[in-house]
């Protein structure tokens, strides 16, 4: 998994949430293994389309930034208050992270339907133990990610939570401003 928004959200909700990533990586499951399939009988296409990317850019990008402005804004609240909305539903974030991300939805529409493509030739079970695998994968990833992050917050105490908020806030701004921007880009290139 390529550091990015789900990166980020990971780090931010492990910090207080040391599962997190596993349940980020449940959230990424619903949207992913129903996506292998609808790429798999050939509907990918449809993810390179202009007006798809827009969509899924801009709804992406202002998600990001509400996320990173809600993270940033978590920080005002009493050390030992729970900022509820920000690490209460790290399955929803896994779920809106893979919708709203255009670089997940074309990568599965790229080098994922290659490699998917390659598993089927094998039988619907290579398919399947393919699909396992890579969820696996990411969620490992971010279970690691969100257990580093809870331990590193204890060891790093408020301060230092204080500023690996702070530095994943930023990041999710600015993936957002990178998807709008990027989405802008597409559209205007359509005129």
């Amino acid at each position: 998994m390529q550091p990015g928004p789900v990166t980020a959200t990971a780090i931010t909700m492990g910090a207080r949430n040391r599962y997190a990533g596993s349940l980020m990586a449940v959230g990424h499951g619903v949207i992913e293994f129903p996506l292998m399939v609808v790429i798999i009988l050939g509907l990918g296409k449809y993810f390179k389309l202009a007006k798809v990317q827009v969509a899924i850019g801009l709804a992406g990008g202002v998600f990001l930034i509400l996320m990173g402005a809600q993270a940033f804004l978590s920080l005002r609240a009493k050390a030992d208050a729970e900022p509820r909305a920000l690490e209460a539903k790290p399955i929803l974030a896994g779920i809106v992270l893979s919708v709203g991300n255009p670089y997940f939805l074309i990568w599965w529409a790229t080098v994922g339907l290659a490699l998917a493509t390659q598993a089927t030739k094998w039988g619907i079970w290579a398919f399947g133990l393919f699909a396992l695998a890579h969820w696996s994968v990411d969620l490992v990833w971010l279970q690691i990610l969100s257990w580093a992050s809870f331990k590193g917050s204890v060891l790093l105490g408020p301060n230092g939570q204080r500023i690996v908020v702070v530095v994943c806030s930023a990041a999710m701004f600015l993936f957002g401003l990178f998807f709008i921007y990027n989405a802008a880009n597409i559209l205007f290139k359509q005129f």
